[in-house]
């Protein structure tokens, strides 16, 4: 089983709870936040693509890491599902740091 796209899907599934579960700051509801990843995705995937493409790649992964499936210009799928975990862990980490201050 590869390592990249599981830990992907553990991250992912634990910021989501943790949101949902311990923090609810209830970002998950509000447009501002899906406007905020669809902003970090549309930065995210020239850069990311410019770096994984396979025609000549800067980033190099081991196929038996990963899922090799590449749903947007040879960005492996798992790239999408991480840089998620990471925005979001972020944003919900500022949501209650700012709740704490009131």
């Amino acid at each position: 089983m590869p390592i990249y796209p599981v830990l992907a899907l553990i991250a992912a599934a634990l910021v989501v709870g943790l949101e949902l579960c311990v923090l609810r700051t209830g970002v998950f509801r509000r447009p501002a936040y899906w406007i905020a990843m669809v902003i970090v995705f549309a930065f995210m995937i020239p850069v990311d693509g410019w770096l994984t493409k396979l025609s000549a790649p800067i980033v190099i992964y081991r196929d038996a890491d990963t899922s090799g499936w590449r749903p947007v210009w040879d960005i492996l799928g798992e790239e999408f599902v991480y840089a998620f975990a990471l925005v979001t862990l972020v944003i919900i980490a500022w949501e209650r740091a700012a709740g704490a201050d009131e």
